[in-house]
């Protein structure tokens, strides 16, 4: 009896071809996954991990197009950010905006749109009752008020301006539009600590892209920063 151990015969031509199939779609899958991760974070500003500008716009125009009931545009700008510069380091002014991303998508949810559109300005489009948006723009005034505390231990005041803006109010749902009469209703309450509802009124300020004219950033390559 023959007990010599027997070693594995050749790959036949149809396991051969399996194989060699797998390869080149494994190959497009690792591909394709890791073109998904770089468009995923193309999307995204790194630091506080909100929507970059258009990214944070084609959301917002979708949402304004497919809801438009009980939407709100919210307007924030970071109070005194260039004094936290200036006085702790930019660690800590990074640090800050990374709250602030933080404190904004956890107020809005994740059925909006928020966005960074540059240095410390944001944008949100969220669903907000009617009835309970005054409520809900003070709960993000507190939130956007409570100190940073930095990883050194050392605790930073910080505070926001808060305008918003509905569609029902200002009479249109374009964006733009929108974000202007946000902007100006911001720039009313402006380090008053208290949010500023926009009214049909703050439609007629001038502006670029949405942006109030004047504001810093507006008359660079006709983009605001």
């Amino acid at each position: 009896m023959n007990t010599a151990m027997r070693l594995p015969g050749r790959i036949g031509p149809r396991a051969l071809l399996i194989t060699t199939a797998a390869l080149p779609l494994t190959g497009w899958a690792l591909h394709a996954a890791a073109l998904h991760r770089q468009l995923a974070a193309s999307r995204r500003d790194p630091l506080t991990g909100l929507l970059r500008r258009d990214a944070y716009a084609a959301r917002a125009r979708r949402l304004l197009t497919r809801h438009s009931d009980d939407l709100a545009v919210v307007m924030v700008d970071a109070d005194h950010f260039k004094a936290i510069n200036d006085t702790l380091g930019h660690a800590a002014g990074d640090s800050v905006l990374a709250a602030v991303g933080a404190r904004l998508t956890a107020w809005a949810g994740p059925r909006s749109a928020t966005g960074r559109l540059g240095g410390d300005e944001f944008a949100v489009v969220t669903q907000v009752p009617e009835a309970l948006l005054e409520r809900r723009l003070a709960q993000l005034v507190r939130m956007l008020h409570t100190p940073v505390v930095l990883e050194d231990g050392r605790t930073v005041d910080v505070a926001a301006s808060v305008g918003a803006a509905t569609p029902a109010v200002v009479g249109t749902r374009e964006l733009s539009s929108l974000q202007r009469a946000a902007d100006a209703a911001l720039y009313e309450g402006k380090h008053t600590g208290r949010a500023v509802l926009a009214t049909a009124q703050h439609t007629t300020v001038a502006s670029i892209n949405g942006r109030r004219a004047g504001r810093a950033g507006t008359a660079t390559w006709g983009r605001a920063a």
